[in-house]
């Protein structure tokens, strides 16, 4: 695989599954289950409507249909879905919420992807 390639892996957090700690990743993100910690992935991150976050978010395009208590910065897109609740500043270029969802925090708009960075 070239450097210019995406990284087509998906890491799943099922429903029920509670982790503790950092997660990182190359690729996709999507979160069913609970994750207390920080999450970072260099593609997308998913947080289906029983998933819940509490920590720090960074990725390409974030998707929220469950909860997110802390920051999110996503390089490209936001959008959150009708029955999310998030608590916590965000930070995109392009942001979608539905009508439904919850949010408590600030926004910032930027015309350039933010700074953010997977590590590994």
């Amino acid at each position: 695989m070239a450097k210019t390639d995406p990284i087509k892996e998906l890491n799943l957090i099922g429903q029920g599954t509670v982790i503790e700690g950092k997660i990182r990743s190359q690729g996709s993100v999507r979160v069913d289950g609970k994750v207390l910690g920080e999450v970072s992935a260099g593609e997308s991150l998913s947080v289906g409507i029983t998933g819940e976050i509490e920590g720090n978010v960074s990725a390409k395009n974030v998707v929220v249909g469950g909860k997110i208590r802390g920051s999110i910065n996503a390089a490209e897109k936001i959008v959150f879905e009708g029955k999310s609740v998030i608590k916590g500043d965000i930070r995109a270029t392009r942001l979608v919420i539905d009508e439904g969802s919850l949010f408590d925090g600030r926004v910032s708009m930027v015309e350039k992807s933010p700074a953010y960075e997977v590590r590994h």
